[in-house]
């Protein structure tokens, strides 16, 4: 075992293995087009974007399995309306074929959404995923707040992409979901990618309502420093907010190695303490199915 498996950090902190909130398993044709985009995102962002693990689905979960993760999410989301039943039906098929994926599910503001988010509940549904960049919604939209209410009760997580990286949206940024959660105060929003890149935004929200959580995705990394460098002042609130930080790691879509976003994490230097409640502990608080051995 070396410094670049990631059960090297698994074996060194004593923790029974990494829960990841944040990696994509969708339908292939809707895979392929995801590729597609970061395949071109250089001529859109200024950055290249090559897939580190554009394998086939089967290669995909075994990897994660050779990683040492011990839960995963199958993160997907609608660009367009009627898309989500869809995406739900599969994803719940997926689950209940893969052991370790906890059963995700999605929205978009439909005129049928309270009536897709209400299945996806009652089939155990165990995370939900909302993408405001790509979907280009508000999460405020009047269509969705029923479903909001449905989550809310059910104390479902939600990871949602709201921060303005790697492009801004009309609908990303702090204020959108801080008015969701003004409406919903005990949401359990988990914000995707540290809210990369208004991160002292997105601490604040955290730090103001006890249900947000920040996952990790990409953030810290060489290739994120780049373009949005994590404020190394925040680095005390970080080290505060232990309870509440997720890993989460993007795979397959990265263009770096898996261990490279532990390695990112640990040269923070926020203490192993730190470090095994983000890579285990606070999955497991969240999803405690994880530590029970129930991850569908």
């Amino acid at each position: 075992m070396t410094r670049d498996d990631p059960r090297e950090f698994v074996a060194r902190l004593g923790i029974p293995g990494l829960v990841d909130v944040h990696t994509h398993f969708m339908p292939q044709n809707v895979l392929d087009k995801v590729w597609a985009y970061f395949d071109s995102v250089g001529p859109l962002t200024g950055m290249e974007w090559p897939i580190t693990y554009r394998e086939e689905e089967d290669r995909r979960v075994a990897l994660l399995r050779e990683f040492g993760v011990l839960a995963f999410t199958s993160m997907l989301y609608p660009h367009k309306p009627g898309m989500a039943p869809w995406l739900n039906g599969w994803a719940a098929d997926f689950a209940a074929r893969t052991p370790g994926c906890l059963h995700t599910a999605t929205l978009y503001p439909d005129s049928d959404a309270t009536a897709y988010v209400r299945r996806a509940i009652d089939d155990g549904a165990r995370v939900f995923k909302v993408h405001l960049q790509v979907g280009g919604f508000d999460p405020n939209h009047e269509l969705l707040d029923e479903s909001w209410g449905l989550i809310e009760d059910a104390r479902v997580p939600v990871v949602i992409h709201c921060g303005s990286g790697p492009a801004p949206g009309k609908f990303t940024g702090p204020g959108p979901v801080g008015r969701l959660l003004a409406r919903h105060p005990a949401l359990r929003l988990i914000v995707a990618h540290m809210g990369m890149p208004e991160y002292t935004d997105f601490l604040d929200l955290t730090e103001r309502y006890t249900g947000v959580h920040l996952d990790t995705t990409m953030a810290f990394t060489d290739f994120s420093e780049r373009f949005a460098p994590f404020p190394v002042a925040e680095l005390p609130r970080l080290r505060e907010l232990r309870d509440r930080v997720l890993l989460g790691s993007d795979f397959p879509n990265i263009p770096y190695p898996y261990a490279h976003q532990l390695h990112a994490l640990e040269r923070l230097g926020l203490g192993d303490d730190w470090m095994r409640r983000v890579l285990y502990e606070n999955g497991a608080a969240l999803f405690p199915q994880v530590s029970q051995g129930i991850h569908r």
